[in-house]
């Protein structure tokens, strides 16, 4: 757990209940010092003082030499480019770069809002499949198993990256909560994930806090 009173260091905000778990993985992959405020649902994230750090009153979010930086992809990317020796990015001349922003932006983007509706009954019908980036449910598990077994062993071949960070938590917890198939890719792909360890670091910070919490 890497926690410092440094003005210099990165703040992060988050709740042990929320997407900032995949946030706490990534701080603790860079290796690099930051302060965690833990806030509760409701009135806490909702106060002016917060809500000057992210409007939407939700967490995860940074702040780091004075810039706010919220959701959890843009947290992602950003912090791998905050601290490059951490090696959770290609260099921006590298042509792994399409990989890495192809895979972390479909996470963020067809996958969140694919998994989020077939959770909440309100997928769009096939008529109307079109009219949303994510296509079809089965569409977005067919590209998202294509990524797991493209992952050699991660998605950018021998590099982890900040990628791996944030479509790996989608895989995680789509196959933890049911809100993904089962499929061989997932699982393999999610065990070897599960042996790194700054994930390991980060989900017992968030276990304990959980437990502190609740």
């Amino acid at each position: 757990m890497h926690e410092t009173a440094n003005d210099d260091a990165v703040v992060f905000y988050t709740n042990p209940m929320s997407r900032g778990r995949i946030v706490r993985w990534m701080l603790e992959e860079t290796g690099q010092p930051y302060r965690t405020e833990v806030l509760a649902f409701g009135e806490a994230m909702k106060s002016p003082a917060y809500l000057a750090v992210n409007p939407m009153g939700k967490v995860p979010a940074i702040t780091h030499r004075g810039v706010a930086v919220t959701e959890a992809a843009a947290i992602c990317a950003y912090l791998a480019d905050a601290f490059p020796a951490a090696g959770l990015a290609p260099a921006f001349d590298s042509p792994l770069r399409g990989t890495y922003y192809r895979w972390l932006f479909f996470a963020a983007g067809p996958v969140e809002a694919a998994v989020s509706a077939k959770a909440l009954d309100l997928l769009a019908p096939a008529e109307r499949a079109g009219m949303v980036g994510y296509g079809s449910f089965g569409q977005v598990v067919a590209a998202l198993e294509l990524a797991a077994q493209s992952a050699d062993p991660w998605l950018l071949g021998a590099q982890f990256s900040a990628a791996d960070v944030y479509l790996g938590s989608q895989i995680l917890w789509g196959q933890a909560f049911r809100t993904l198939p089962e499929r061989q890719a997932f699982a393999e792909y999610g065990a070897r994930l599960q042996q790194r360890p700054a994930y390991q670091r980060a989900t017992a910070i968030d276990d304990a806090l959980r437990d502190d919490v609740g």
